[in-house]
């Protein structure tokens, strides 16, 4: 991985962007005034900004309509939500609407879900349903280290496998495992929200969209996007996510995220607003 300096040559033609939340915009499991100050300021220097979660439908109704962002995609790629405020209304795309991968009822397969999620839990001791899980639509996550004591790396494997062999797509984040019917992805979902809604065709500018993030479920953008970054907790990471982003930042988290923000700031002609001397390391 590359210093996020080097990024700068092309960093000029960037369109928009995309990020994950936890421990990447968030720090220590909250958003501060900074990091949510940059995507206020990097939407008003007409950048479009979208998140790209592992979070439930029902944070991400929040997100879509609160936030100073353009869109969410929300459960590593179940949906995208975006609010259009001329028409006062809340628009949700779910992949289920072009395909039905497991081809079971919504409702039979929320209690499958929760039949599998409660079989882990029974098997890994200090595991947890997420505290998010009841705002979820579409997939389960068990909480390995957000609201429990951290589990071994052996114990989030053993997570994912017993999801895997309920015939689950299982991806680790950097406090949760996730599990759902369907091979969709944070990706997936992430092309479909740029044709859709904004008209543009990724494949062919890929290279105009920076994504930034940390864990293991962030492997597909990182492969995908060749401006790619990963803040700097993704080292922790290294070792489970088959592809690397290309670049590093200096700072952890939501530092990160600012250190990225304050300079497609700067090569816009704008300073940062928020005070964001603090996070950036002595080099």
């Amino acid at each position: 991985m590359k210093p996020l300096a080097e990024l700068e040559p092309a960093l000029g033609n960037v369109r928009g962007l995309l990020a994950d939340i936890d421990d990447t915009i968030s720090t220590d499991g909250r958003i501060t005034a900074a990091a949510y100050g940059a995507m206020e300021q990097l939407r008003e220097a007409g950048l479009l900004v979208i998140p790209i979660t592992g979070r439930p439908a029902g944070w991400c109704d929040h997100i879509a309509r609160m936030w100073p962002v353009d869109a969410v995609v929300g459960e590593n790629g179940a949906f995208y939500m975006r609010y259009d405020r001329e028409r006062r209304k809340l628009v949700t795309r779910n992949v289920g609407e072009t395909e039905a991968p497991s081809g079971q009822p919504l409702a039979s397969k929320r209690q499958r879900l929760t039949e599998i999620g409660e079989r882990i839990l029974r098997q890994v001791p200090g595991s947890a349903w997420a505290s998010d899980q009841a705002y979820r639509i579409a997939d389960i996550a068990i909480d390995f280290c957000e609201d429990v004591p951290k589990l071994p790396p052996q114990a989030v494997d053993r997570i994912a496998a017993l999801m895997r062999e309920a015939g689950l797509t299982a991806k680790v984040s950097s406090i949760h495992v996730n599990g759902w019917f369907g091979a969709y992805d944070k990706l997936g979902m992430t092309r479909l929200l740029l044709s859709e809604v904004f008209g543009i065709d990724p494949d062919r500018e890929r290279d105009r969209f920076v994504f930034i993030g940390d864990s293991p479920n962030d492997a597909p953008m990182f492969e995908y996007f060749p401006l790619s970054v990963g803040v700097a907790n993704v080292a922790e990471h290294i070792a489970t996510i088959p592809h690397l982003p290309k670049f590093v930042t200096r700072a952890r988290s939501g530092d990160g995220f600012v250190e990225l923000a304050s300079l497609l700031l700067r090569l816009r002609g704008r300073s940062a607003s928020y005070n964001d001397a603090s996070i950036m390391p002595t080099p």
